[in-house]
């Protein structure tokens, strides 16, 4: 039975333009291998009598009705979800705006439809309490639900994801701390290619909650680079400069054209905010635009002798007449001292001893004179 239906899955994968009779043909022959496998079954648990005298008391002149009204409506479920299927992948395909993974998530929501509402109307042919049916099928929906509350509010969330369309596959995006470009989109969760090359998968709740950044919804996105140039440098000149090397850069747009804004004074420079776009961003051309338009910069002002300064600090010794504030008289004795104790490498109570060594060694000093 499983080989079957192995089998019969992978001839409507490989034949997408599979005819309805065709598909009619597969599904029975699968319908046929499940009902030889069931019997097989029962037959090994020794079950067959009771078979039997199901089928008998199902073809019994009350019964018999039913049975054959049973199995209209199933095959009018099968018929109308293969129809609707047929409809939704036409559409599908017909519309840029649907893509294959929503087609799929529509197909399956009709079949649920359609052989649900088919099996309630098939149980209720052969008992007449359907609704305490339907009443324990709810009360058992709320334990799954309460059970499986977080898989659930995934699954949900990935409705929402797929029919609101915050981003699509192949989008650069940017969900919570992650940053990647989009490579599935499923019910269940969303996964990332990072630059780094990691893949990132996320649960859709996860996703849905958080704040979405899409920098390739509009094919476009803006760059900004800073440099410093001297206090003493024209900056129109420099801020023009730089804006005619980052135009020749490759993927720089044209329009609108790259603008240098002068953005703040800093400590040691006067800081310009160069803009500019990229058509069709992704990850790696940011990063290659944006070194190629720094080191064109670079190269731009050196040219034009417009120095990008650096912080450095300037010392200067105060003179002896100059006012303000001074060190007591006693601290710079003090100071004095340490210093001259810590260039002999001798301690505060060393000094006797540094006599008497001078001493010993004038008078060595004398006798060799002699």
């Amino acid at each position: 039975m499983l080989a079957v239906r192995f089998l019969t899955g992978r001839l409507k994968r490989g034949d997408e333009a599979l005819s309805s009779t065709y598909r009619l043909l597969l599904s029975a022959a699968v319908g046929v291998a499940t009902a030889l496998g069931a019997i097989a079954l029962i037959a090994v648990w020794d079950r067959s009598g009771a078979l039997f005298e199901t089928v008998r008391s199902a073809l019994s002149a009350d019964q018999l009705s039913n049975v054959v009204l049973a199995v209209i409506l199933l095959a009018i479920a099968y018929a109308l979800t293969d129809f609707l299927g047929g409809v939704v992948r036409e559409i599908g395909s017909e519309s840029a705006s649907i893509s294959k993974h929503q087609q799929e998530v529509i197909l399956r929501i009709t079949q649920l439809t359609v052989y649900t509402a088919a099996s309630v109307s098939v149980v209720g042919l052969f008992t007449d309490n359907v609704g305490s049916l339907l009443v324990g099928a709810g009360f058992l929906g709320i334990v799954v639900g309460m059970a499986a509350r977080q898989t659930l509010g995934a699954v949900l969330a990935g409705f929402v994801l797929m029919f609101s369309r915050p981003f699509e596959v192949g989008d650069w995006v940017e969900v919570g701390d992650h940053e990647g470009t989009v490579t599935e989109i499923s019910i269940m969760s969303t996964r990332l290619r990072s630059f780094d090359g990691e893949v990132i998968t996320m649960p859709n709740d996860t996703v849905r909650s958080g704040s979405i950044v899409d920098r390739s919804r509009r094919n476009r996105l803006r760059i900004e680079v800073e440099v410093g140039v001297d206090y003493d440098a024209d900056v129109e000149r420099a801020a023009a400069v730089v804006e005619e090397a980052v135009a020749g850069v490759e993927d720089v747009a044209e329009m609108p054209e790259p603008n240098a804004v002068t953005k703040r004074f800093d400590d040691s420079a006067v800081v310009l905010g160069l803009r500019y776009w990229i058509r069709n961003p992704s990850m790696r051309k940011r990063w290659r635009t944006q070194t190629a338009a720094m080191n064109a910069m670079k190269d731009a002002l050196e040219a034009e002798g417009i120095a990008i300064p650096f912080p450095q600090q300037t010392l200067s010794a105060r003179s002896d007449d100059a006012t303000g504030p001074r060190l007591d008289a006693s601290v710079e004795g003090r100071a004095a001292t340490r210093g001259g104790s810590g260039s002999d490498g001798r301690g505060p109570d060393s000094g006797d001893e540094g006599g008497d060594a001078g001493e010993g060694d004038t008078a060595g000093s004398g006798e060799s004179d002699r």
